[in-house]
């Protein structure tokens, strides 16, 4: 059945749910607990008893059935059994920005030995090939229950290690988004389980601790099936990519199971995170959610929103299903149409030493090349000689020494004159040490562990579940927002607590740590509600806290703070593996010293993202700032489309040291015809290179090329559709050189 309500007294033998992009299948297994047998097409489905229960967890005096690294074969598993269950949809799109609506299910389990009730709540947007799941908890029971770990997302049943490779993101300031993948048997061994009787104990892991959930590693990961031997079958069959949406800790592992493979997803656990909760009887607790998106190479996979990105690899589907996914989730804003140029001043220019003086000028030259928000970064608070503001920040007063005269409201009013929306950078949830607002706030605001309040760096961290530290923050926006008129927030964050705080009630730190992000994320949503044209930039150092959560709620995403234009494609090349384009801000910052090349380096290798403008415009000539309106232009003229396009590599996930590298995104259209834009970089190597372009092959139509940025570049490098290869070859002749170029199918030819 697809929709519908069954409860404890129409139990039936199994169910499917879903829609046509992502169906789901559900079977009891002999153990009597219900499992999910199919995720995908019809006829794909997994026996009952290989794939995994809906609902591992381990608690105190519940633990696993064997022993091992791997967060499956609890007793709680085997003991939830299935009471029924509930669907519906909307057409509102779930309150996100992607339009459409959303399939619900919600599934009962119940332990009849403790009286734990879990209910398995999956959603997907209609016609997108992802499944969201988070699993709420409620005790049923007589007695308390310490829960340690519970999972957020369980799928069986996926092909024999032999067959999968697994995908995983380093995610480190100034080096973000660099993915790498190796054979899951490189680390799950083939022990000849049917000698032994028994699964390997074996598993991939990966986890993200602290309070930056994307240092290290994106909290992400990925698989793909081999469909041949060697490097040639790499890449070629079906796909599954998942994100942790957790705003602090997160842990996923991959393993062997009958002689398949297993994905187990979590949010924090006691064991790694030192997170646990204790239930008393009637009480609830909801994991943080996880999405998986599914796709296949040379087919439909990713509904009718994407259908063409199925005609190139399976990762590239999954990877467009994900990015329709995530606009769906989000919070709806303008700002993720109307995609303004921002102009910040910090990147290779200020660095955090703003004043009148040197920021008049600027805002001038932003205006002139076309900048429509400009953001005054770091330093506007800071009066004291030395610039030693680190340790002294939390009043977000502005600095009379710096803004003498009419102060900082007269900065923000030339920009306003200038055509330009003001911004400015904060950094809400730390206080310094040497800052009054240290002792003015009561102990229990600031993170603390045993009672004594934590230090980082010469900061104490706010906790936002206390009324007097939220109380702080919305006078602060308040006075920033309602009485100056800042219509742009730079929200940073450039501390790492580990593992969390213990506030009177938590039962751990990692509770504590969860609590405390949930809370900012709510704070957050408040500030919106009350000031809904405000656009929030989320950054933490960069890219160190690009999750699922915060990027629901916040309107763009620093990708990095990468100060080498060189070092910085590979970063905005992967950027749309965690982040749609419209929220990925990549920093462009030209500068008066640089050649022609590298100016338009610079700037085109933000063209599909968005571009975030610095450097001494003021200071150039008049030449050199046409070169970035220019560029500027060339981003307007094509940012229409950026809002709905989905990416696709066609030299695959970029390496840190490539050469050549290449992103693309197509805008989907419903007979295939929509425009693509293609951004290559050359930083070295051969001066041609072949760009497979797999959603545009074999489909019988011509192919118009346009070398939209640098416009010098039209003079000597070449973009030439290839029909016959269903290839763009592209000849740069010198490095560095970035081009951007759009592929517009003009129509059918007879065949």
């Amino acid at each position: 059945m697809r929709d519908g309500t069954t409860g404890p007294n129409h139990v039936e033998a199994g169910f499917t749910w879903g829609h046509p992009a992502i169906e789901t299948e559900f079977a009891t297994a002999a153990d009597g607990t219900l499992r999910l047998i199919r995720l995908g097409p019809r006829g794909d489905s997994t026996d009952p008893d290989v794939a995994l229960p809906l609902v591992e967890l381990t608690a105190f005096g519940h633990g696993s059935g064997w022993s091992g690294p791997r967060f499956t074969g609890t007793a709680f598993g085997a003991r939830l059994a299935y009471r029924g269950h509930r669907s519906d949809s909307d057409d509102d799109g779930g309150g996100g920005s992607g339009g459409g609506g959303w399939q619900r299910l919600t599934i009962e389990l119940h332990d009849p030995v403790g009286g734990l009730t879990a209910f398995v709540e999956l959603s997907s947007p209609t016609g997108v090939a992802v499944l969201r799941s988070r699993v709420r908890l409620r005790n049923d029971g007589t007695e308390p229950l310490v829960v340690q770990s519970v999972s957020s997302l369980l799928l069986g049943g996926l092909p024999s290690p032999d067959r999968l490779d697994v995908h995983r993101a380093r995610n480190d300031w100034l080096a973000e988004c660099r993915w790498y993948a190796e054979p899951l048997r490189a680390t799950v061994a083939d022990i000849s389980v049917d000698v032994h009787q028994h699964d390997s104990r074996a598993a991939l892991t990966l986890t993200g601790r602290g309070s930056w959930p994307s240092d290290g590693h994106l909290p992400m990961g990925a698989l793909t099936e081999r469909t041949g031997d060697g490097d040639e079958g790499r890449g070629g069959g079906r796909a599954w990519v998942w994100q942790v949406e957790s705003p602090a800790g997160w842990r996923w592992d991959l393993g062997e199971r009958a002689h398949g493979s297993y994905l187990a997803v979590n949010g924090p656990t006691d064991a790694e995170h030192q997170w646990r909760v204790r239930l008393a009887p009637g009480e609830e607790f909801t994991t943080v959610p996880a999405a998986l998106a599914i796709g296949s190479a040379g087919g439909q996979s990713c509904g009718a929103a994407v259908e063409a990105a199925g005609r190139g690899s399976g990762l590239d589907a999954a990877l467009a299903a994900l990015t329709a996914y995530r606009r769906a989730v989000r919070r709806p804003h303008p700002d993720h149409e109307a995609l303004p140029v921002v102009f910040n001043d910090y990147m290779n220019t200020l660095m955090g030493d703003p004043t009148t003086e040197k920021l008049l000028p600027l805002i001038d030259a932003a205006a002139d090349a076309g900048a429509e928000y400009f953001c005054v970064d770091s330093g506007w608070y800071d009066d004291s000689v030395d610039g030693g503001w680190w340790d002294g920040v939390g009043e977000w007063l502005p600095s009379p020494r710096r803004f003498p005269g009419g102060g900082i409201r007269a900065v923000l009013d030339r920009i306003r004159e200038r055509g330009m929306v003001p911004g400015l950078w904060l950094e809400p949830e730390v206080v310094g040490v040497r800052s009054p607002v240290a002792a003015e706030l009561p102990p229990e605001a600031f993170f603390q562990r045993d009672g004594v309040r934590l230090t980082e760096q010469g900061r104490h961290q706010l906790d936002l579940r206390h009324p007097a530290a939220r109380a702080h923050l919305d006078k602060t926006v308040d006075r920033l927002v309602g009485d100056w008129g800042v219509g742009y927030l730079k929200l940073d964050y450039n501390i790492v607590i580990d593992p969390g705080t213990t506030a009177p009630g938590d039962l751990s730190p990692g509770a504590g740590l969860l609590g405390h992000a949930h809370a900012y994320l709510g704070w957050l949503s408040d500030v919106l509600d009350r000031y809904p044209h405000l656009v929030v930039e989320n950054c933490a150092s960069g890219g160190m806290r690009m999750d699922g959560a915060t990027l629901a709620v916040s309107q763009l995403q620093s990708t990095s703070d990468q100060q080498d234009p060189l070092r910085y494609p590979p970063i905005a090349a992967a950027a749309p593996t965690a982040v749609p384009p419209e929220q990925g801000a990549v920093w462009a910052y030209p500068q008066p010293g640089h050649d022609d090349d590298l100016i338009t380096f610079t700037l085109g290798g933000a063209l599909l993202g968005r571009i975030h403008l610095s450097g001494h415009l003021d200071r150039m000539t008049e030449r050199q700032l046409g070169l970035v309106r220019d560029a500027v232009d060339a981003y307007k003229s094509i940012r229409g489309d950026l809002a709905q396009a989905v990416p696709f590599w066609p030299l695959g996930l970029p390496g840190w040291t490539d050469e050549w590298l290449a992103l693309g995104l197509r805008v989907p259209d419903g007979d295939g015809l929509g425009p693509s834009y293609v951004s290559v970089w050359r930083r070295g190597g051969d001066a041609e290179v072949r760009l497979p372009v797999r959603h545009l092959a074999g489909r019988g139509a011509t192919v118009r090329t346009e070398i939209l940025h640098p416009s010098a570049a039209r003079a000597d490098s070449t973009a030439v559709w290839d029909p016959a290869a269903g290839e763009l070859r592209v000849s740069v002749p010198r490095t560095p050189r970035v081009l951007l170029i759009r592929l517009t199918p003009e129509g059918r030819t007879e065949a």
